[in-house]
């Protein structure tokens, strides 16, 4: 199995995810599995065949959290330095064409969030990014297009 790559906050986002699963959905799940059953015959009872298809959903989520954490490699940010973009840098970028500035993290695909400036490292401007450093220009094959980038200032924070 391939490591899950992540920054120290994903990990701890995954573990309370992983808890609040585990403390308060999947006892909320039981309890609505059991009221269900309360009201009689299983067979056409709507509300317990949706309450068992949640209990597997939940049961799904946890085994995958938890497989990625049993097979995760945490890089914490901060204690990374250079001049080159890798995993967990921030990268600030200006669109070539339309002089926009742009601020992104590189992290795991989980933490990905690309409106809070967190993209995958498996994102097409995360690939043409890996290894760039400040002064260089970047040309990245995404969905809408070719864009070109220059890549202003590689940090780690």
């Amino acid at each position: 199995m391939e490591k899950t790559v992540m920054t120290v906050l994903g990990e701890r986002t995954l573990r309370e995810r992983l808890k609040h699963i585990k403390e308060v959905e999947r006892p909320k799940n039981v309890q609505d599995i059991a009221e269900a059953r309360a009201h009689g015959d299983l067979s056409e009872n709507a509300e317990y065949h949706a309450a068992k298809e949640r209990q597997g959903m939940l049961e799904a989520q946890i085994r995958d959290i938890e497989a990625k954490l049993s097979n995760c490699e945490v890089i914490d940010p901060s204690k990374l330095s250079g001049e080159r973009v890798v995993f967990g840098a921030t990268v600030v970028l200006v669109n070539t064409e339309t002089d926009e500035r742009v601020r992104y993290q590189i992290v795991g695909v989980d933490e990905a969030d690309p409106a809070g400036g967190k993209i995958s490292l498996t994102s097409p401007v995360a690939r043409g990014l890996l290894g760039k450093s400040a002064g260089d220009t970047v040309a990245i094959r995404t969905p809408g297009g070719i864009k070109e980038y220059d890549v202003i200032e590689v940090e780690f924070k």
